[in-house]
């Protein structure tokens, strides 16, 4: 079976706002889903129409960020509180195989939307919810506060500088893979047994999990992770940036002491291999200042392209900084753009959401 039809025969309902909960409904809707977004007639639809940038045409309407987490749904303004508009939705609940939810728990129940109002209309539905703290907790949270309350933030920026958000809504997106995770496991459990599922995320569990080593370097050591640019607190020299003699700015990835040394040859600093102050990892740690003076030296009397060849020549993993123009110029990347062209003819683009594959 095609990838891209994998789901030909589920339906989705989407009941959810913003990103984290579209970006569920998109997946499905990439695999081939058929999926009903409904969207609050009384509020003018998902808030993020209106999220646009000064660029964008203001009677334009859906905004850009709409369009990244909206592709090929089927779009409807409806008022749950409405009996004829509760209605429709209901029927189509009764036939659906997924419900996604970003509803607040105690606002579910008062729509009976929740899981168990839905469930006795439809026993086999899996009913998919993001909260922010969790079902027992009903305050409201955006991925801003999350980035500030587990963690993100405060590690992220310069190490002189201040405390710096994440230029994506990371939080939102995690939420989203994990609630991904949990409908694929609910729909198996079905196949299996016939029942449907609750299943739920929120935005806090999925930050804190996806804290991998910072974390660990914490719970294990006492070691609060701080704030050092895109350098990695584990591995040296990795993550540290340098331009080129062409003032292109590229970003080192050594991860093995093979990688190294291969660096060290590439850039004819052989001798760095030896350096009692660089021959481990750790010592490299300790000692990055040191290091990255002789690296900055060699890599500045590099042009970028001649440098990217002997890097590659010897198995030597950098990369330039890239610019988004830069980054759709690729091929590889223009491969993961969707379209889609709305009723007045224009034709709007995405970056793909379900990007394995299966053979």
């Amino acid at each position: 079976m095609n990838d891209n039809a994998i789901f030909k025969d589920l339906l989705v309902i989407e009941l959810a706002s913003v990103l984290a909960g579209p970006a569920v409904g998109m997946f499905f809707a990439e695999l081939g889903a058929k999926v009903i977004k409904v969207e609050n007639k009384l509020t003018g639809g998902d808030v993020t129409r209106n999220w646009k940038i000064p660029q964008e045409n203001p009677k334009d309407e859906f905004s850009a960020y709409y369009h990244s987490i909206n592709w090929g749904k089927e779009k409807v303004l409806l008022d749950l509180t409405e009996e004829a508009d509760r209605n429709q939705v209901l029927d189509w609940i009764k036939k659906a195989d997924i419900v996604i939810s970003n509803f607040k728990f105690d606002s579910a129940q008062k729509l009976k939307m929740d899981y168990d109002s839905l469930k006795a209309h439809n026993p086999k539905l899996i009913y998919a919810a993001i909260t922010a703290y969790g079902d027992d907790n009903p305050a409201p949270g955006f991925d801003v506060m999350l980035q500030a309350e587990t963690g993100w933030i405060f590690m992220t920026g310069e190490k002189e500088g201040p405390p710096v958000k994440l230029p994506v809504a990371l939080i939102d997106i995690l939420a989203a893979h994990q609630l991904k995770q949990g409908i694929l496991i609910a729909l198996l459990k079905r196949q299996m047994s016939g029942e449907g599922s609750y299943v739920s995320i929120s935005l806090f569990d999925a930050s804190v999990a996806a804290l991998a080593n910072q974390a660990s370097n914490w719970l294990n050591v006492n070691v609060l992770p701080q704030r050092m640019g895109s350098q990695h607190p584990n591995i040296a020299p990795y993550g540290d940036i340098f331009y080129t003699k062409d003032h292109i700015p590229i970003i080192l990835s050594t991860g093995t002491q093979k990688q190294y040394e291969g660096l060290c040859a590439s850039l004819g600093l052989e001798m760095l291999i030896t350096d009692e102050r660089f021959l481990t990892n750790t010592l490299r740690l300790t000692n990055r200042a040191a290091l990255n003076e002789y690296l900055a030296q060699a890599i500045g009397n590099q042009i970028y392209a001649t440098l990217q060849e002997t890097c590659t020549q010897k198995k030597v993993t950098i990369a330039p900084v890239n610019n988004m123009e830069a980054v759709f110029n690729m091929p590889n990347a223009q491969k993961l753009v969707l379209t889609e062209t709305l009723p007045d003819g224009r034709i709007t683009k995405r970056v793909r959401t379900a990007v394995f594959k299966v053979k």
